[in-house]
């Protein structure tokens, strides 16, 4: 009886604790609002025109379309729904997401971190941002192996928001980092045939992804999402190129079908 009191009493003081569950919807809450500052929608200058125009959308030959970043008002409403739900008892309860609070936070403030150095014209800065972002990401995604406590409820806010997050930022750090190299004057990153090793690699890691994760259909559909852009883009412009736009429509094509072949084998 003794024994069952205490299990009791351990189990709803994890479950009241407040501390990390309010300094992350805190957190979360103010990473957003100073990536929507950083985007330049009331103040500074849009992403596409920061940085002298360099991650535009026809900057270099693995810029995705404009349309391809709307995909952020869904992580962004994903990561709001995260943080609320993550007050509740059954996840102040979960020890998934006390491990995950922590990285979930992180990752908003690199984003918004993000945004910021290239408000500053700082690109160099911005790809060590951004593949810090990925590298937290990638540890999300670990940390998500975890049991599920809390349904669809979880499976939505939590694995479909930071899985959508860990796909279209690996697309984003290709994007980057060739606009990147483009603009220190590196010219081999304004090629065709560079572009399509870039496409290639990025459509590689994404399916080893989503082998290593058990075929998880978020983090594919905006890796996805963001390679099919690219293709968009590439049919008119400066780096109008049909081996680009049928490359990176292979390589979206490719991811899906990985993660769709590894959901079948699980």
């Amino acid at each position: 009886m003794s024994t069952t009191t205490a299990a009791s009493r351990d189990h709803q003081s994890t479950r009241t604790s407040w501390a990390m569950p309010i300094l992350t919807v805190l957190g979360i809450a103010a990473a957003i609002a100073m990536a929507y500052l950083g985007s330049g929608a009331l103040v500074g200058t849009p992403v596409a025109e920061a940085a002298g125009g360099a991650l535009s959308a026809d900057a270099t030959p693995l810029a995705p379309a404009s349309a391809a970043f709307s995909i952020w008002a869904v992580i962004y409403l994903g990561l709001a729904g995260y943080a609320i739900w993550q007050l509740t008892p059954t996840a102040r309860a979960s020890e998934r997401q006390r491990a995950l609070r922590p990285w979930a936070l992180l990752s908003a403030l690199l984003n918004a971190g993000w945004l910021f150095t290239v408000q500053l014209d700082q690109l160099w800065l911005s790809v060590v941002v951004i593949v810090a972002l990925l590298a937290v990401l990638i540890r999300i995604l670990y940390l998500l192996g975890r049991p599920r406590t809390g349904g669809v409820v979880e499976l939505v806010l939590t694995d479909g928001t930071f899985g959508l997050y860990f796909g279209w930022v690996l697309a984003a750090t290709f994007a980057n980092t060739w606009a990147t190299f483009a603009d220190a004057g590196v010219t081999a990153f304004e090629e065709v045939p560079v572009g399509i090793v870039g496409l290639v690699v990025a459509a590689a890691v994404a399916a080893l992804a989503a082998f290593r994760d058990g075929g998880r259909i978020a983090p594919a559909l905006a890796t996805a999402w963001g390679l099919a852009w690219i293709a968009v883009a590439r049919t008119e412009g400066e780096f109008a190129s049909e081996a680009l736009v049928w490359t990176a429509a292979a390589a979206a094509a490719v991811v899906l079908l990985a993660a769709i072949a590894s959901q079948i084998r699980r």
